[in-house]
C-alpha cells in the first residue's frame, strides 16, 4: 500500500523506522491476535503489522502536507503498542474506548537513542512529535477522516477483499485537505462518487471490527494473557516485546501452551445464553463519516449510507457468545 500513499519514502522516515523501538512493531499485528485463530474470516489473511501501518500513516501525512513534524508524529503514534495490540485494552478493561495502549509513547521515544538522535538532527522537540492528536491530518475525533483511520481502513478494504486495489487507489487520489463544517482542516473527498463508494466500503470494515469472532477472540486472548501473568509465565513487561517472543514464553509452560493451542484452534462461534462459558462481549464501534468538499458529511448527502450507518450504530452486541 505504501506506493499508493506516496511514490517514495523520505530518508527521515526510513531512519526512524529502522530504530529497534520501531522495528519491534514489525511483529505486532494489526489484527490484534485474531489472525492466530482458525476462524475462517481470519485464516489466510496477509501479514499486516503495526510497522506497516505506521509507515503508511506517515506517508499519507507527508503526501498531503509535506510537513515533517506532522509526518514524524504520525510515524511514531503506535510505538507504545503492546503485543496483540487492542487485546491489551480488553485486558485493561478498556474494551470500549480502546485507548489504554497509547500510554507510554513519550517514554519509549525518549529512551530510543536512535530516534532521539534523528529528532535532534531534524530540529524537532519530543513534545512536537510524541502526540499525533495535535495534528488533525494525522488524527482527529471519530468519525472524521484522518491518516490513521484512512490507512487501516484502506488496507483492510484490500485485505478482506471488499474492493480491489484499483478502486482504493482511485479513492485515495480523490482526497484533498479542506475545511470541514467547523472550519478545521480534514482529509476530504472532492467528488461524490468517490465519497459514497468509500463510505460504503469503510462501513463493511466496521462490521468486521465488531464481528462475534473478533470480539470473542480478543476477549479470550485477553483472559489467557491475564491468567498467565498471574501465574508468572509472562509479565506485563513481556507484552512490550514481539508477539513471537510472547508466544515462545507461553509455549515453554505446559499449561499455558495448552491454552494457547486451544485459542489457535478456535474456529466456530455459538450464541447460547445457557452455555456455562457464554459471555456478552462489548467493543468499540469504529466508523467513518467522511466529508465531501464544500457539500457536507456523507450521512447528509447519501441517504442509503445514512440508513446503513444508523443500523450499524444501533446494532446490539448483547448476544452471549462462546467458541470452540
Amino acid at each position: 500500500m505504501w506506493q499508493t500513499y506516496h511514490t517514495d519514502i523520505p530518508p527521515f522516515i526510513s531512519t526512524i523506522a529502522a530504530a529497534p523501538a520501531m522495528q519491534r512493531l514489525s511483529d505486532v499485528g494489526m489484527h490484534c491476535g485474531c489472525e492466530y485463530t482458525s476462524f475462517p474470516m481470519f485464516v489466510g489473511q496477509n501479514k499486516y503489522s503495526r510497522l506497516q501501518h505506521s509507515i503508511g500513516c506517515a506517508l499519507i501525512v507527508w503526501h498531503f502536507t509535506h510537513n515533517a513534524r506532522q509526518t514524524v508524529a504520525a510515524l511514531l503514534h503506535d510505538i507504545a503498542t503492546p503485543t496483540f495490540a487492542h487485546v491489551v485494552d480488553f485486558l485493561n478493561g478498556d474494551h470500549i474506548k480502546q485507548e489504554s495502549t497509547e500510554r507510554g509513547t513519550t517514554d519509549i521515544i525518549s529512551q530510543s537513542e536512535e530516534i532521539m538522535a534523528e529528532l535532534q538532527a531534524l530540529g524537532f522537540s519530543l513534545d512536537e512529535v510524541a502526540d499525533y492528536h495535535q495534528y488533525p491530518i494525522a488524527d482527529n475525533d471519530s468519525p472524521r477522516l484522518s491518516a490513521d483511520r484512512l490507512e487501516y481502513t484502506l488496507s483492510n478494504i484490500v485485505n478482506y477483499r471488499i474492493a480491489p486495489h484499483t478502486a482504493v487507489k482511485a479513492w485515495y487520489e480523490d482526497l484533498t485537505i479542506g475545511e470541514n463544517e467547523e472550519g478545521a482542516d480534514e482529509l476530504m473527498f472532492q467528488h461524490a462518487e468517490a465519497a459514497e463508494a468509500f463510505s460504503q466500503a469503510a462501513l463493511r470494515t466496521s462490521y468486521i471490527y465488531i464481528a462475534d469472532e473478533d470480539r470473542f477472540a480478543m476477549q479470550t486472548l485477553a483472559e489467557l494473557l491475564k491468567k498467565q501473568i498471574e501465574r508468572g509465565v509472562i509479565s506485563l513487561e513481556n507484552l512490550y516485546q514481539t508477539e513471537a517472543q510472547v508466544i515462545e514464553h507461553l509455549e515453554q509452560d505446559p499449561e499455558a501452551h495448552s491454552e494457547w493451542l486451544h485459542y489457535c484452534s478456535l474456529h466456530t462461534i455459538q450464541v447460547d445464553s445457557l452455555h456455562p462459558e457464554a459471555k456478552v462481549i462489548l467493543s468499540k464501534k469504529r466508523y467513518i463519516n467522511p466529508y465531501l468538499q464544500h457539500q457536507g458529511r456523507a450521512t447528509h448527502l447519501f441517504p442509503t449510507f445514512a440508513t446503513k450507518l444508523n443500523d450499524f450504530l444501533s446494532h446490539p452486541l448483547n448476544s452471549p457468545l462462546w467458541g470452540e
